[in-house]
């Protein structure tokens, strides 16, 4: 008989929570500054996550001030897409209770730092009366649904907003916890509905659900827990789905058995099959993840250890649908959307990029202000990237000048300022995520410039390489998925790098550098890049060549090995 393994403690933790309530309601009524170790887990589930400010003060006196317990918030908004309205609801939260600054996400939502405890409940019914919500968007449940950008208004692609939005409502918990706790729906007073895809123990770990049209991978598909790409038949509509599983991007430095992985394609299905074939792939992790161990708790691990083949007949047997293996998936080819777009109904969009997704006001470049102006005095709908930018829709064409202006009054430039920042990405990090080993957002615009000299200097600019950062291996900013990923390892600003991610995000990298400083991790780059400038055909970009010309050379080259 073999043993046993104990349950991990969060387990306990959701078993024992009443419906993801646990003491969250004592702490709200009582005022307190956090909540208890227990209910730090299950706040999750309502969207959020207790935090410190990591940087240490010092008074006048010259002690460390004690920095107040606060919370990072985050909205589950379907396919990143919001009204005028909705957004302007964002925009004035973050004035009131968020510092004055708003952060797009790699999962086309809006999150906000520096939340004290008594303001998440405002927070909440503010979000909740323009048809939003927090729920869901962080814990061991489905989260925010990913969806492709559609800056054209192209027909096809509008299909796929029903679509993000079935998902992401079909796995929304049962539990009436949330209106409870935040909305003040105590009249409901009933017991919670029996939830038929959560139980009382919710899945293993999170999971992340993305959608696309099959050849467009605005959405970086393969690193996602669960993707669908839609097919479309001879009258355009959307007639089945390529489904694909098991990726996933967190891992911990120095331990073999975590890793980050691209999702499986499991085959194409008729569009009919698409709710019972996600609940087959989504109840398939809830029943063979691993919870005994939450740093081997994803589906990837399921897919990795279990086969695709064993996989696919579990999901076949759960969904009584038939995967067709042998349909041919189109060739990837992610779609440029920065810049100006005419869009089908004759309007126009502005694809705006956003470093690292910070909208705040800086010094001489009110972005916060210019964006709420623009978006509220043209009445404009929004949608976040999963790049972290936003593209701002319909627009008159005979107010492109006059939103040029705006623009140029308030000193700033939409635009993204090489192709090296395009599709650049960089997580938080210090000094408000708790996980964090490194710098990353704070220090990401320092890094880029010292690489954009080094791609100038080899005369690279035309096929700048996908680089991400983050500050600590679990993989917020997608770094394995990128052609350069840039992770942190150890405290005191040291990263790894990887290297064999590819610019269509089909495939993950491996590690060519460990414990890199961070002042010489462009030096580092200057060295792969004069092979891959060498060595490389003349329009190969970096993540191909790494992969082709070996990940070893490179380990080698770097002093990795």
């Amino acid at each position: 008989m073999s043993e046993q393994k104990e349950l991990s403690e969060v387990e306990h933790i959701k078993t024992a929570s009443r419906g993801l309530r646990g003491k969250i309601g004592t702490a709200i009524e009582t005022g307190a500054d956090g909540f208890e170790e227990d209910d730090k887990q299950l706040i999750k589930f309502h969207g959020m996550y207790q935090q410190k400010d990591r940087d240490r003060r010092k008074d006048d006196a010259g002690e460390f001030i004690e920095n107040p317990t606060s919370f990072m918030i985050r909205g589950r908004i379907p396919g990143g897409r919001l009204t005028s309205d909705q957004y302007m609801v964002w925009d004035d939260l973050a004035d009131k209770f968020g510092g004055g600054a708003l952060r797009l996400t790699t999962r086309q939502s809006i999150q906000m730092h520096t939340i004290l405890l008594k303001d998440l409940k405002p927070i909440m019914q503010a979000v909740h009366k323009v048809n939003l919500s927090t729920m869901g968007a962080c814990g061991d449940v489905v989260r925010n649904v990913t969806q492709a950008l559609n800056p054209w208004g192209n027909k096809e692609l509008t299909q796929l907003d029903p679509i993000a939005q079935l998902l992401s409502d079909h796995f929304k918990y049962k539990s009436n916890a949330y209106a409870e706790l935040w909305l003040g729906e105590n009249q409901l007073n009933k017991e919670d509905e029996p939830d038929p895809i959560y139980g009382t123990t919710y899945l293993p770990r999170k999971f992340k659900i993305a959608v696309t049209l099959a050849g467009n991978n605005s959405v970086d598909l393969y690193t996602n827990d669960m993707g669908f790409a839609a097919t479309l038949d001879a009258n355009g509509k959307i007639d089945g789905y390529f489904a694909f599983a098991g990726g996933g991007l967190g891992m911990t430095h120095n331990k073999a058995e975590t890793y980050p992985r691209a999702a499986d394609l499991l085959g194409w299905i008729p569009e009919k099959d698409l709710i019972p074939v996600a609940e087959g792939i989504v109840t398939s992790h809830r029943d063979f993840g691993d919870r005994t161990n939450r740093k081997h708790a994803r589906l990837k691990y399921v897919l990795a250890e279990k086969g695709v083949e064993w996989f696919r007949s579990e999901v076949e047997r759960r969904s009584g649908a038939k995967f067709d293996i042998d349909r041919k998936l189109p060739k990837w080819e992610t779609p440029n959307y920065l810049g100006w777009t005419e869009r089908a109904d004759g309007t126009l969009a502005l694809g705006f990029h956003t470093l690292s997704g910070r909208i705040k006001d800086f010094p001489e470049k009110p972005l916060k202000t210019a964006l709420k102006d623009i978006i509220s005095g043209f009445n404009l709908n929004v949608q976040v990237t999963a790049d972290q930018d936003l593209v701002l829709m319909g627009i008159k064409k005979e107010d492109k000048e006059k939103l040029e202006a705006k623009l140029k009054e308030y000193n700033i430039n939409p635009a993204s300022p090489k192709p090296l920042y395009d599709r650049a990405l960089a997580c938080p990090a210090l000094p408000t995520c708790g996980l964090a080993l490194t710098e990353s957002e704070r220090t990401f615009p320092q890094l880029l410039e010292s690489i954009q000299k080094v791609i100038d200097k080899l005369d690279l600019n035309d096929r700048a390489p996908i680089v991400r950062m983050t500050g600590c291996p679990n993989g917020c900013a997608r770094p394995y998925s990128a052609e350069i990923g840039i992770v942190g390892q150890q405290a005191g600003g040291k990263y790894s790098l990887f290297f064999g991610g590819n610019p269509e995000g089909t495939k993950v990298g491996d590690y060519v550098a460990k414990k890199v400083p961070f002042a010489d991790i462009a030096v580092q780059l200057e060295k792969a890049f004069e092979v891959w400038k060498k060595e490389g055909n003349p329009d190969e970009r970096f993540g191909d060549f790494a992969a082709r010309y070996s990940l070893d050379k490179f380990r080698e080259l770097l002093g990795a090995m």
